[in-house]
């Protein structure tokens, strides 16, 4: 009898974090989740595609105002590159701050 993981795709992954939310308890389980670094790298990826939005900065800027890597900054961009200008404005939105 061969076992399997409960978990298998992204999608169950995010319906748990969805889930988390609903009940209060995404601190919790996205600090069990993650790492330090990962929680870190998160938080650098989020102001990653904040700025590249705000198209105020070049990819070197950003990488310098992060202390991240260009190549961190340019796949970042090819992200956004492949998504529709509505996806783009959600994100924008749901990025700023409340």
């Amino acid at each position: 009898m061969s076992q399997q993981p409960e978990y298998t795709d992204w999608q169950q992954v995010m319906d748990l974090i969805k889930h988390s939310t609903e009940t209060g308890q995404h601190e919790m389980l996205l600090t069990m989740l993650l790492t330090p670094d990962e929680r870190e790298s998160l938080v650098a990826r989020v102001n990653i595609v904040r700025e590249l939005l705000k198209g105020e900065l070049s990819q070197r800027q950003i990488s310098q105002m992060l202390g991240v890597g260009v190549a961190t900054i340019t796949r970042g961009s090819n992200e956004l590159k492949s998504k529709s200008n509505d996806e783009k404005q959600a994100i924008t939105t749901l990025l700023e701050r409340h």
